[in-house]
């Protein structure tokens, strides 16, 4: 993993929190401007203040420029960080993997396609500045792997050029799918439209400070003063320790809800049901482990492993679906191994699998069991056979 950046986003995260952070860690405001205004921006200017928030020392960056009016595509800003000749190769791509994800949100929210929707709030010259600024920060800082806390959005409503919306807006709600959120009831934006694409496009992972030697901490600060807290953006550098290193590029980090709870007067064809409700519902998993209830009787504890939007949904089935209760949940750090799906072509016809990277590098294939099982069936085969078969045939494949 090299180089870590941990982003502690207890007030959520904006583009001039992030960079305010950047800067604070030791990347250079001078150069920073400099290669922003190589996007052919020759007068914005970029400084930064120490500020206090709360009582908290933190930097706040300011972006200077003369108004303008201008209404900018994908293609538009794509052209500007093209043409900018002080920044990095390595930064522009982070820059355009920034802007891609805004537009891509931006295109679906309002019906629209990459080519044809402009960005608003994003496109104007200082959100330009936060991106490309965050994007040559992180280079300048060598930073390698991006990890994030889960992210609080905050609560209320706020003016966009569309009118009135809900917080988070709807691009943000976009940008931040997949991503895990924790509740806030500040009535502001705590997460902004940009803030959300950097974590999107840049975080490999959501959950607690991982396992790292720290050598600096930066602290941005946001626009707004919040009365129950610091407006500010803690980015934690280090180096991983051995034991996370270790992890390698193949393991990916998330959070997920385990539902679970202890039943006894359930029939097995119950419980059956129930379990195939909640798969068929969004569960990641469900499993049954057989325990002795408080009085002897012999019973199982039904879980449930769902993601955080799913939970709710989850609940009302084990409710409605079992004689269960009462539903214990709690939230647990995952690391799972990325994986692919592939179709591997054989002489008894498609298999559907998985192709799983391990952490040294190499990978494992696995077989779709209903796959295996059918086409064994069909062909009067045995269902190890046509696993063979298939991992024979991916072999083989990818040998070519």
């Amino acid at each position: 993993m090299g180089r870590i950046a941990y982003f502690d986003c207890i007030s959520g995260i904006s583009g001039d929190m992030t960079l305010g952070a950047l800067v604070d860690l030791g990347a250079d405001v001078s150069a920073i401007e400099s290669a922003v205004k190589s996007m052919g921006l020759p007068d914005l200017t970029i400084r930064a203040e120490t500020v206090k928030k709360r009582g908290f020392r933190a930097i706040y960056v300011h972006i200077e420029h003369p108004p303008e009016h201008a209404h900018r595509h994908l293609h538009h800003i794509t052209e500007m960080i093209d043409r900018a000749s002080e920044v990095a190769p390595e930064a522009k791509e982070i820059a355009h993997r920034i802007f891609r994800k805004v537009a891509e949100a931006e295109a679906k929210v309002h019906g629209s396609t990459l080519e044809k929707v402009h960005f608003h709030e994003v496109g104007a010259i200082d959100s330009i500045a936060d991106i490309v600024g965050t994007a040559v920060g992180m280079h300048m800082l060598g930073i390698e792997t991006v990890l994030a806390s889960p992210v609080p959005t905050g609560t209320g409503e706020i003016t966009i050029a569309h009118g009135r919306v809900s917080v988070p807006a709807p691009a943000t709600a976009e940008l931040l799918m997949g991503i895990p959120i924790v509740a806030s009831d500040i009535r502001a934006e705590l997460t902004t439209p940009t803030g959300a694409a950097i974590l999107k496009a840049c975080s490999t992972g959501f959950g607690p400070l991982p396992s790292m030697t720290i050598q600096s901490v930066g602290y941005g600060a946001g626009t707004m003063d919040l009365e129950a807290q610091a407006n500010v953006l803690r980015v934690i550098l280090g180096e991983s320790t051995e034991e996370s290193s270790t992890l390698g590029e193949q393991i990916e980090s998330d959070q997920v809800v385990m539902l679970e709870s202890n039943i006894d007067d359930s029939t097995p064809e119950q419980l059956a049901d129930c379990a195939s409700r909640l798969l068929t519902a969004g569960a990641l998993d469900v499993y049954q482990t057989p325990c002795t209830m408080k009085k002897g009787r012999s019973g199982v504890i039904l879980t449930a492993m769902a993601s955080s939007t799913h939970m709710q949904l989850l609940e009302n089935i084990i409710f409605e679906h079992s004689t269960a209760i009462g539903i214990r949940r709690h939230t647990v750090d995952r690391h799972k191994l990325i994986r692919e799906n592939i179709v591997v072509d054989t002489k008894y016809g498609p298999v559907r699998g998985k192709v799983i990277q391990l952490p040294n590098g190499e990978t494992r294939l696995t077989i779709e069991d209903d796959d295996a099982r059918s086409i064994a069936t069909s062909n009067q085969a045995s269902t190890d056979h046509i696993r063979q078969t298939a991992m024979a045939a991916f072999a083989s494949q990818n040998a070519n």
